[in-house]
């Protein structure tokens, strides 16, 4: 039986990587958000951000990531897989900033059919901005409506998760997967 794989996804600054961060504190299998690392691979080539320099190549370069994530997690012996942000999220970024992509973007994520998603409003309370996240709130509130847009035209039912402390937020996660 191939396990079960779970997205985490939401817009900039939502408490994502809290709640991936809480699950491996638990034991819990999770593949962790792949941006950043492209964004400083990046810095170290020159390139301060390469998601507004070159969009197309930063997604190619997410894309390849994440479904190398996605035929890594099938391969896994854990009952279930957590990820920090699925295959769709390109596409929403993508059309957030209003940029064409290739039809394989589409392709993958018509292909690469995660089990369950759960989504992370944006919180203004616990939004932040950091050196690698250039976004303000009024923006992660636009790309949370572009998120919310690409999962469903994917057919997916998304799991709103409550604006709660990390650890109850992450109870709710495991609850609805049966997992406590």
């Amino acid at each position: 039986m191939k396990p079960k794989k779970v997205v985490i996804t939401g817009g900039p600054g939502t408490g994502k990587s809290s709640i991936i961060n809480e699950l491996i504190s638990r034991g819990h299998l999770c593949y962790e958000e792949i941006s950043r690392q492209i964004t400083l691979e990046a810095r170290e080539q020159g390139i301060e951000q390469l998601f507004l320099t070159e969009p197309l190549l930063f997604s190619e370069k997410l894309l390849e990531g994440r479904s190398t994530q996605f035929k890594n997690a099938s391969k896994e012996t854990s009952d279930v897989i957590f990820l920090d942000r699925g295959i769709p999220d390109i596409l929403a970024y993508m059309d957030y900033i209003g940029d064409d992509y290739p039809q394989k973007f589409i392709d993958a994520s018509k292909s690469s059919r995660y089990d369950m998603v759960f989504v992370l409003a944006p919180w203004e309370t616990i939004f932040t901005s950091d050196d690698q996240r250039y976004e303000n709130f009024e923006q992660a509130t636009i790309i949370h409506e572009h998120l919310l847009k690409t999962y469903h035209r994917f057919g997916y039912n998304l799991i709103d998760v409550p604006f709660e402390s990390i650890k109850k937020r992450t109870d709710f996660v495991l609850d609805a997967l049966n997992l406590q």
